[in-house]
């Protein structure tokens, strides 16, 4: 029981819920691998930091000895994944759908095993259905079921469209459960409904119902919203190593050790080791360093994260500029945008009010020279290399 009690440790490590703990206890005791189940929709080419929470707990349950299942949703990636929309997303056509997958496979073995990752496309299964076999899985689902979940219902409400084949995306996630014989499946507090989907389509099918292990949706550089692309507050895991080091060592000293506990594999008693030092008065960016060198050896080799860190280091004692500084362009109105919008529209922070609060600490400079009032407002046409603090810096083109 120790050896169950330990694993459940570390599978527990960083999780936010899991449904049903005393099933993963009793599937532990079977002393077999368990199947690992964690689907992707290749919406996009890059991975991002954000998306190796799933990668790094998968990770954890190989070293553990259990078979993990990436399971690339090439099938129901060209429906698009409702998740969180307030309107119907564009479905991606087949040859962005494959193109995106090819370049998935390039990237999850910088973190997972290769002879331990089965790498599986949920059109295996979902290709060979026909309109009867759809229909008939559709059956076993109510609409009034479909509109409990959140997003679903708030679009419902304020009369928003919903297209049917939106309630499909759900069953076929819980459908690939089902073909896969999953044990447990992985996603992000976002997916529950999704999730809790494979579950009960696996009871109806007659099989032994998967445990739903869920991980929290990291936050991006901004501290505020979750990591992504879109909002420009991600570190992507091709960026270059420089760049990533300096991302990192952007975020806050408090974000710090959520990316720790997320993002990290150090164990959770050396990560308690540096909060210790840190009350006791050490400098928090001596231990970010640890955190950056980690991640960028992971993505980058071996010594890449001491040599971004020299650099790092040197780039500052000289007051040199960083490399790599992202383009960002913003929208103006009327001609103009006020600096503390611009700000956060650029993904430098995540509320105008922390944007004013730090041009009144003169802690934001455009081209190098400080921002003297909160009331400042860019013209439309303008660009210009922006730095929020001491480690944010973007070339900003107003539109």
């Amino acid at each position: 029981m120790d050896s169950i009690a330990e694993a459940l440790k570390i599978i527990k490590r960083g999780a936010e819920e899991i449904l049903l703990e005393d099933e993963l206890v009793n599937k532990l005791k079977k002393n077999r691998p368990l199947r690992i189940k964690a689907g992707f929709d290749p919406t996009a080419p890059d991975l991002h930091l954000g998306h190796t929470v799933l990668l790094n707990k998968l990770r954890q349950f190989q070293d553990l000895g259990h078979e993990v299942i990436f399971l690339i949703g090439d099938f129901t990636g060209m429906i698009g994944d409702p998740t969180g929309k307030s309107a119907t997303r564009p479905p991606l056509t087949r040859d962005q759908v494959i193109e995106n997958a090819r370049s998935y496979e390039q990237q999850i073995f910088k973190i997972l095993s290769p002879e331990k990752t089965l790498v599986m496309f949920n059109s295996s299964w979902m290709g060979k259905m026909d309109a009867a076999d759809m229909i008939q899985l559709a059956s076993r689902h109510t609409v009034a079921r479909m509109l409990e979940r959140d997003d679903f219902s708030k679009r419902y409400r304020s009369g928003q469209s919903i297209s049917i084949h939106e309630f499909i995306y759900p069953l076929i996630q819980g459908y690939d459960s089902v073909e896969l014989k999953a044990d447990v499946e992985l996603g992000g507090t976002d997916q529950k409904f999704n999730l809790l989907m494979g579950r009960e389509l696996q009871k109806q099918y007659g099989q032994e119902p998967q445990v739903v292990l869920m991980m929290p949706i990291l936050e991006g550089l901004d501290g505020v919203n979750k990591m992504s692309k879109s909002l420009h507050n991600y570190i992507g895991v091709h960026e270059a190593p420089n760049q990533m080091f300096g991302k990192l060592m952007s975020i806050s000293d408090e974000l710090m050790w959520r990316y720790f506990d997320l993002l990290s594999f150090r164990s959770s008693s050396e990560i308690q080791g540096y909060k210790k030092e840190v009350a006791q008065g050490a400098n928090p960016r001596d231990i970010k360093f640890k955190l950056a060198e980690e991640i960028v050896d992971r993505f980058h080799g071996t010594g890449s994260g001491e040599a971004a860190r020299e650099a790092f280091i040197a780039q500052f004692r000289k007051g040199e500029l960083p490399d790599n500084i992202p383009s960002v362009q913003v929208q103006s109105e009327n001609g103009e945008i006020p600096i503390a919008m611009l700000l956060k529209q650029a993904g430098l922070t995540g509320s105008t009010s922390d944007a004013i609060r730090m041009i009144s600490q003169g802690a934001v400079r455009i081209d190098g020279e400080k921002v003297a009032s909160k009331d400042v407002k860019v013209p439309a046409g303008s660009n210009h290399v922006y730095q929020f603090g001491k480690h944010k810096y973007a070339k900003i083109e107003v539109l």
